[in-house]
């Protein structure tokens, strides 16, 4: 990485109000291609919000928001020198604590869907990177089954293959082994980890503690809608600033 190199996003002074409840409160965040960053972070800090504004789920209330440097503007459609939404959630992808899969559809067809629909690729096309993605995500066995016959880690490695069928640039992923066994976690960070060995850009919120400090580029602990500190897994993890901070960690190292 380069200093060069234009952040594939950027925000400034960035806001998120619901009514009165003031979630997100002027986030400055530059995310550079090949980062794996992860947001940490109490309950209710802002964490998932801003993941959700990044691709425009949540649409910021005020602040400056950039896609590869084209401004990112609130209607669907993109024009000259700005982003449309629509775009902008085409090319950053999303996967969700609950995995969101379509239960009628099977595994195969659950992948295939936004391609075929969105990007209008062709029948075979789809097909094959559908089973690609199965392929690397260990479930090309399962291509025919359909979502209430998967255990939750299956479900999840399923919604990570579709998010990346749509090929997307960035890959946002908000507590993905949350609703998760114990047992079953493992076999989801494992794919996220060759995701990164890949280059994949990445946005992970997380309250895997050893996983961020081993897999992340850099690590951001918000505080009350607010970046409290941001740094590399060894200067967050191990040497935390704030005793707000090492109060925060101290929970998991015990």
């Amino acid at each position: 990485m380069t200093q060069t190199e234009t952040p594939i996003i950027s925000v400034r002074d960035l806001t998120k109000s619901f009514g009165k409840l003031q979630v997100l409160n002027g986030i400055d965040l530059d995310l550079m291609p090949g980062e794996l960053l992860s947001l940490i972070g109490p309950s209710g800090s802002g964490k998932s919000t801003l993941i959700r504004c990044l691709n425009m789920l949540e649409i910021p209330t005020s602040g400056m928001f950039r896609f590869k440097g084209l401004e990112v503007r609130r209607k669907f459609r993109s024009e000259g020198e700005q982003i449309g939404v629509g775009d902008l959630r085409r090319r950053v992808g999303m996967v969700f604590q609950h995995f969101n899969l379509f239960p009628h559809l099977t595994v195969l067809q659950n992948i295939t869907k936004g391609p075929l629909v969105v990007l209008k690729q062709d029948a075979a096309e789809a097909e094959a990177t559908a089973m690609t993605l199965l392929d690397e995500v260990g479930l090309a066995e399962k291509r025919d089954v359909y979502p209430t016959h998967l255990s939750g880690g299956q479900k999840q490695r399923v919604a990570i293959a579709r998010a990346l069928a749509m090929k997307p640039d960035v890959l946002l992923l908000d507590e993905v082994t949350s609703a998760l066994d114990p047992e079953l976690v493992g076999e989801v960070l494992q794919v996220i980890r060759r995701l990164a060995e890949t280059g994949m850009t990445m946005v992970l919120v997380t309250h895997e503690m050893s996983f961020a400090a081993d897999t992340a580029s850099r690590i951001i602990f918000m505080e009350q809608g607010r970046i409290a500190e941001t740094g590399s897994p060894e200067e967050l993890l191990h040497n935390p600033k704030s005793e707000r901070l090492q109060n925060f960690l101290a929970r998991f190292h015990a």
